[in-house]
């Protein structure tokens, strides 16, 4: 009895579906002994509505508009390399090849940073399996529901949800915190080492250094290493605070003496580990000064 019931409206969707591939045929058929644009304006309008359920498929998060200029190109696409004399239907032709333009799409521009081709393909489907899953379950699927039902594991799924920050970054100038308006995520992203300044300075004074005396060198480095006083230093070297004053000056001289001449000692250092080189490179012009102010060895 269930059979007489279904019977016919199986036997009106038949033929409601061969009349259109009839229509389509016939519309085909003129446009490519014609070349009838309005041929293939027709054909463009009967299949838009297809191109527009695909592309909204894929608009999770993306602009709507953009996926269905590109379905509705693709679709055209379909349209000009269709072989209607097979007897094919249309939509089994051009349902592929929109897919795969809204595929090639994403690949090549949606994404920020790229990613495998595995990885790609597999968020889509990952994607695709939680939102049917929102829908039977009322609510969002855990990783290793999606797991099951996509029949594998719950690290791959976690990899392919993941890919997400490298569809859509989050960006610097968003707040911290919901609370918090003011302060952005890159406040927290980055900070200025100071460490940086310091090791520098030290690479550029360490081979000016090595050309002073024992007694300069252990003078400057009670003075600005240790933080003394020129009578502290005095009384640890056995010299009056003039003499500790007056051997700072001339190892201050010294320094940039040195850095001014075209090598130094880290130049023979360098050429000797690196080889011998096809001219002689200077070393940089920095001038160590001293700050009476502030009681510092500047490198600059």
């Amino acid at each position: 009895m269930s059979q007489a019931h279904i019977a016919p409206s199986e036997a009106v969707a038949g033929s409601s579906r061969s009349q259109r591939a009839w229509e389509d045929s016939r519309l085909f058929e003129r446009y490519r002994r014609t070349g009838d644009e309005a041929a293939r304006e027709e054909i463009v309008a009967r299949y838009l509505p297809l191109a527009r359920r695909l592309a909204r498929r894929y608009a999770a998060g993306e602009n709507y508009d953009d996926l269905v200029q590109v379905a509705s190109i693709a679709l055209i696409k379909a349209i000009e390399r269709f072989d209607h004399s097979r007897g094919h239907l249309f939509s089994t032709y051009a349902r592929p090849t929109i897919v795969g333009d809204l595929k090639r799409y994403f690949r090549d521009h949606a994404w920020t940073v790229r990613v495998p081709r595995e990885l790609h393909d597999r968020s889509l489907h990952v994607r695709r399996a939680s939102e049917q899953l929102t829908a039977q379950l009322g609510r969002s699927p855990s990783p290793a529901e999606i797991a099951d039902a996509l029949e594998t594991s719950v690290e791959l799924v976690l990899d392919a949800l993941q890919t997400v920050t490298a569809l859509r970054p989050d960006t610097l100038d968003a707040p911290a915190h919901p609370d918090d308006d003011d302060r952005g995520k890159g406040s927290t992203a980055a900070f200025e080492e100071p460490g940086f300044a310091i090791a520098e300075a030290s690479a550029t004074l360490a081979p000016l250094l090595a050309r002073l005396t024992p007694q300069e060198r252990r003078i400057l480095s009670l003075r600005f290493e240790q933080d003394l006083s020129q009578s502290e230093i005095g009384a640890l070297v056995g010299v009056s605070q003039m003499q500790v004053s007056r051997i700072l000056r001339k190892a201050i001289a010294a320094l940039q003496e040195h850095a001014a001449e075209p090598s130094t000692v880290a130049d023979t250092v360098e050429r000797s580990s690196a080889g011998p080189p096809n001219r002689p490179r200077p070393y940089p012009q920095v001038q160590p000064r001293y700050d009476s102010r502030r009681g510092a060895l500047l490198a600059a």
